[in-house]
């Protein structure tokens, strides 16, 4: 039906000539359309080809898909089914998997947050006391470099430069050894504040001490052992300098003969840089083992041998990363109170006050530095460990069992600590595995046939 006599117009009056295509194609229209691709027929489609056939009777429903219809979602590594698998449960510190780096320094900063007193307050007791002998010769150094600066003519004729440089060198020597014994013993106790909070537990330093006293010894021997391993290409050089000298080989040595002697010097501190790296890396993880294993010196050195043993060129780099960012955290610390009783000391005219509050701002300044970086330090040590261990031998599996113990009971007992004995490494069997010895409690363990958690349905 029309408004009037005539056809009806091709389209209303008014409209502009060029007018697009209708959606999905006019019957019998020619020319282009708004179909989404596929829905019609392509410009150079042959015209006499037959038409598609219709959809099977089976999917009567289908059709193109929306053009801005949502991306189907991709699988899941390692499933097909496109979902994820749920996380591994992260009861302490870390996740219970293998660890990433990021998984690794935020285990660490988590460690020193949950447990300040065990981790910040024993290193900065540490730190103080082992750092008291060379803050002291320090403030005594420059003291005597303030009276030479203040009558540099007495220099040819005082000594007091050259006691202030003696009393530096023995302030440090001493806090080195005393370094020595502080920091291995604050290994011990952190490693085992580590071990407690993996799983969430805390400990306080009594037990901690508790738990590590007996693995002191070992310790030492550890890293008097490792000392000697590392520092034995240098020892030899020096041996071979001091012959040399006593047998006057140096009285006749000209130019030629001295520059011969300096490039053979610089090749074997060049060859000594990847011996120092490689042994370094292999016996990283040893100070963990012993206490945490209950291993001897040369077990633990082989254990950790073991353990790196295919992974370690990301262990060294690990170790590396931390060292440096251990060194900036401890400068950036400690750059203000160096320079504060550096200053001081030098500008005090060698008076005993003077002395007194050089030396107390450069032992707070290494109390503040040391009290970060030895933790952490610990930390990242510990927490390579425990990634190794879940790596190479599945541990990750009797870590996560015992998390869901403690969580059944609703608290952490004590017995996880036995957990990190090798014998409860997943696949194996009490006394067997990668540590051919018995368990440190017996084949029952400290708590008898049931375990620590006592008869289980």
């Amino acid at each position: 039906m029309t408004d009037g006599p005539g056809s009806t117009p091709d389209m209303p009056s008014g409209w502009a000539a060029e007018q697009p295509p209708p959606y999905g194609g006019a019957a019998g229209a020619a020319g282009p359309s708004w179909a989404s691709p596929g829905a019609g027929a392509p410009q150079d489609a042959n015209p006499s080809a037959p038409p598609p056939s219709a959809p099977p009777p089976s999917a009567p429903y289908q059709s193109a898909p929306h053009p801005y219809a949502p991306a189907p979602y991709a699988p899941y590594a390692g499933g097909q089914y496109g979902y994820r698998a749920p996380d591994a449960p992260r009861p302490g510190i870390i996740p219970l998997r293998p660890l990433t780096l990021g998984d690794i320094l935020d285990g660490t900063i988590k460690l020193i947050r949950s447990n300040p007193k065990a981790t910040l307050g024993l290193s900065a007791i540490v730190a103080a006391v082992t750092g008291i002998p060379a803050a002291i010769g320090q403030a005594i150094s420059f003291g005597s470099l303030g009276d030479l600066m203040a009558d540099p003519y007495a220099a040819e004729t005082a000594s007091a430069p050259i006691a202030g440089l003696a009393a530096q060198y023995i302030g440090t020597i001493i806090s080195y050894v005393m370094t020595f014994v502080g920091t291995t013993v604050l290994t011990g106790v952190l490693t085992r504040v580590l071990g407690r909070a993996v799983f969430g537990g805390r400990i306080t330093v009594g037990e901690a001490w508790r738990l590590a006293r007996s693995r002191v010894l070992a310790l030492f021997g550890l890293v008097l052992l490792q000392a000697l391993i590392l520092l034995l290409p240098l020892l030899a050089l020096v041996a071979v300098f001091v012959i040399m000298v006593a047998a006057g080989a140096f009285d006749s040595m000209d130019g030629a003969a001295a520059g011969l002697g300096v490039l053979v010097g610089l090749l074997f501190f060049l060859a000594y840089i990847p011996y120092l790296l490689f042994f370094y890396t292999r016996l990283s993880l040893s100070a963990p083992a012993i206490v945490l294993e209950g291993r001897g010196v040369t077990d633990a050195m082989s254990r950790s041998w073991r353990l790196v043993k295919g992974d370690s060129w990301r262990v060294l780099g690990i170790l590396l990363l931390t060292a440096i960012l251990a060194a900036i955290i401890s400068g950036v610390l400690a750059i203000p109170f160096t320079f504060g009783g550096s200053l001081l000391g030098m500008l005090n005219s060698g008076s005993a006050g003077g002395t007194v509050i050089a030396a107390l701002l450069l032992a707070v300044g290494q109390v503040i530095a040391s009290m970060i970086t030895y933790p952490f330090q610990a930390g990242v040590t510990g927490l390579l460990y425990a990634d190794r261990r879940m790596r190479a031998e599945a541990f990750d599996l009797v870590l996560q069992t015992a998390a869901a113990q403690n969580q059944s009971q609703g608290w952490v007992h004590a017995g996880v600590d036995d957990m990190w004995h090798p014998s409860y490494a997943a696949g194996t069997q009490q006394g067997s595995g990668p540590y051919h010895g018995a368990p440190p409690y017996g084949t029952q363990g400290p708590y008898g046939p049931y375990g620590p958690y006592g008869p289980q349905a």
